[in-house]
């Protein structure tokens, strides 16, 4: 399998970028190889300090309060919403924080799609996304009678741009796509198939999950129209994530759900509605959560993106080139370009079974269909064992897994 990534030469990938002591599940289990960040990443010490300081000494509710305690919260979590938006190059105003990228998509789906798109409206995903790209789409699909159609995907697992070209001829109205696929590491070239959509009169919801913690998201310069990520898997917490909408759009989308604080005023008879994207956040938010990502993404640009690619490239070279000592193994898809995630198979053997045995020995990986069944199908296959790379692995970790499917596979077979 190819990369388009530099072979270093250097010495990255021999040791962590971020030592596992600042890791504390990591630090507390020093035998223990995690090999899922594209599931979920770890959290470092930071995040975890910053949410433990703002509930032991800063908690109250927000937008609120008239005292100072909750003054001082609603300040972080408004200054966690701009810190966001400078994360994906948006202004603060454009960012509404949801609670994972699935529910910006679903979102999405209902403020925008039901109330913009009419009877045979074509919408257009791709064969690499993950479910929450697609269900939602499928049940704004069926809620409005529309059609939708996925963009094909070459033999190495790229995406099919002459199919795609051929597909906006049919004047789809929202092209919902990945910037980097959970199952192969594919990165797609979204200039273009933004720059395309924008020339066939769609708009583009871009699903940001997995690429956020790899490579930098900058919305003006790619022109999307709606991007989603997800802060779990950004080193932050779980239960907060973050929706951009073009701020053009967002002045136009009617709510999402009804509650307090997204109101100006409400009547028995009548609501209005709050301005910006406080009117998609009804109720009361995940205000920790929010300031722990505001940390998480303080973290990664602490890194820096350029560190983080190169980091990946050297794991992924090097798995690559090892992995493939086991007899019967086969690596997934060769993209052109790709972040740190390889999926493979196993002649004779379960994705599950590898999932287990290995997780028995102290190697955790990802087994199963990754919530992109429709790959799978397309690929022929039910499943794959994954692994995904943070920044606290290492060359060493990559040997752990290969020494243990080695044990695996004298086992079974």
């Amino acid at each position: 399998m190819s990369s388009p990534l530099p072979i270093l030469k250097a010495t990255p990938g021999d040791e962590a970028l971020v030592p596992r002591a600042q890791f504390p599940l990591l630090k507390n289990n020093p035998e223990l190889v995690y090999l899922d960040s594209a599931a979920s990443a770890q959290k470092p010490a930071v995040v975890i300090d910053r949410l433990t300081r703002f509930y032991e000494s800063e908690y109250a509710n927000i937008h609120r309060g008239l005292y100072q305690l909750s003054e001082g919260a609603s300040e972080a979590y408004d200054q966690s919403r701009a810190r966001v938006a400078r994360f994906l190059g948006a202004d603060k105003d454009e960012i509404i924080f949801t609670h994972n990228a699935t529910e910006g998509i679903n979102l999405v789906a209902h403020a925008y799609g039901d109330h913009n798109l009419r009877p045979g409206d074509l919408i257009l995903t791709s064969l690499l996304e993950h479910h929450a790209n697609i269900v939602p789409w499928q049940l704004l699909k069926e809620r409005k009678r529309l059609r939708l159609a996925g963009i094909p995907i070459d033999a190495k697992g790229d995406l099919d741009l002459a199919r795609y070209e051929m597909l906006l001829s049919r004047e789809p109205k929202i092209v919902c796509i990945t910037a980097a696929a959970n199952t192969i590491g594919t990165v797609t070239p979204l200039k273009t198939i933004i720059a395309m959509a924008h020339r066939a009169g769609a708009l583009v919801m871009v699903d940001a999950a997995q690429a956020a913690p790899h490579f930098a998201l900058d919305v003006k310069a790619l022109d999307c129209d709606f991007l989603t990520i997800t802060g779990h898997k950004l080193y932050g917490p779980d239960g907060i994530g973050a929706l951009y909408v073009k701020a053009g759009i967002l002045a136009d989308l009617p709510p999402f759900m009804g509650g307090g604080g997204m109101i100006r005023s409400v009547s028995l008879d009548h609501t209005e509605f709050a301005d910006g994207p406080r009117r998609f956040e009804a109720g009361t938010p995940a205000i920790g959560a929010a300031l722990g990502l505001s940390t998480a993404l303080d973290f990664i640009e602490d890194i820096g993106f350029e560190a983080i690619a190169a980091h990946d490239a050297a794991l992924f070279n090097y798995a690559a080139e090892r992995l493939p000592e086991i007899a019967g193994l086969k690596i997934i898809g060769a993209p052109t370009e790709h972040i740190g995630i390889i999926s493979f198979t196993l002649d004779g053997l379960h994705p599950h079974d590898i999932g287990t045995l290995l997780g028995e020995s102290g190697v955790c990986l990802r087994a199963g269909h990754h919530c992109a069944q429709p790959l799978m199908e397309h690929l022929g296959i039910t499943g794959t064992a994954r692994i995904s790379f943070g920044v606290h692995n290492t060359r060493p970790d990559v040997d752990r897994l290969v020494d243990s499917l080695a044990r695996v596979r004298q086992m079974l077979r």
